[in-house]
This record gives structure tokens, sequence and C-alpha cells, in this order.
């Protein structure tokens, strides 16, 4: 049985880092295909917005640990995307010392702009690469992908919880 577990342990380390090298290049390719209006987002800015969108106002703190950068490292962004109207601060009602960072309407198109143009080359890919049956088959991988995002596991590397889709990864634009 112990032959079978390591060969099971192998074959899912071959399945991840063959998982890891598509999902980064498809990502890759789409910030490549995204270009969107003059006033286009940074990797950052973008990851930003995205995080509000899923998980509504957070604390400058909450950002940073997602992104796994310092608070500091975040200001800047935070004051252009502020002073371009696509966030919003206030002072949280449950602790006035902590600021909550709201996504507005503004920072709500920028992100859908930001991220159009990569929309329409992964759908127009797909159309031209995949079958309607291979792409159904994506369908059903996507949501394992998202579900896997999602998931908490300790590995024997780190004891510690692995990210889930509001601590440490970015979510769905």
């Amino acid at each position: 049985m112990d032959g079978d577990t390591d060969r099971q342990e192998k074959a899912d380390l071959l399945l991840a880092e063959s998982l890891r090298w598509g999902v980064s290049r498809l990502a890759s390719r789409l910030r490549a295909e995204q270009p969107g209006s003059g006033r286009t987002l940074t990797r950052l800015a973008a990851s930003v917005l995205a995080n509000l969108r899923h998980s509504g106002a957070l604390t400058p703190s909450e950002l940073a640990a997602i992104e796994g950068l310092q608070v500091q490292s975040l200001t800047r962004v935070l004051n252009e995307l502020e002073e371009q109207g696509r966030i919003r601060r206030s002072r949280s009602e449950v602790d006035a010392r902590r600021q909550n960072i709201a996504l507005t309407d503004a920072g709500r198109d920028a992100l859908q702009e930001h991220v159009r143009d990569g929309n329409r080359w992964l759908a127009e890919a797909l159309r031209q690469t995949l079958s309607p049956a291979e792409r159904g088959m994506l369908q059903i991988a996507a949501g394992l992908i998202e579900q896997v995002a999602a998931a908490e596991v300790a590995t024997k590397a780190r004891s510690t919880p692995a990210h889930t889709d509001t601590e440490g990864a970015t979510p769905p634009l």
C-alpha cells in the first residue's frame, strides 16, 4: 500500500505542476490581451479591486495580507485608486481607528473594462481551439479549480492552512 501512496503522491505532484504551469501561462496571456483604455490598471490595482469586488469592504491590513504585502506597500495604490474614484475609504463603525476600503461603481467599471479584452480573447480562443465537448469539460474543470482554490489544506512543508480565495489569492475578476 505504501508504494501505491508514493505513486499517487508523485502523480499528484506532476498534476499540480502541469496545472500550475497551464494556469500561469494562461494568466500571462490574459494580462497581455487586456490592455483596456488609456487609464489601464496595474496588476496590483486590478487585484485590489477584484478582492474588494469579491469580498466587499476590507481594511488596508486585510488587503495587504491578501496581497502578501505590508500595509505601507499598498498606500500609493490605495491613494491612486481613491483619487480616481475607484475606491472609497470610511471609518469603521465598530472601531473608529480602523478604516474600511470599499469598491465604488467607478472601480467596478474600471475592473470590468480591464478584463473585457482578455475575456473576449479567451472566449474566441476557446471557440477556435476546443470542441463543444471539450469546452464543457473545461467548464467542469473551472468549477473544480475554484473548489481547490478555496480549500484549506495543510502541507508537510507548511503547517498553516493554505490560502483561500479570501487569503492570498486573487479572486476571479
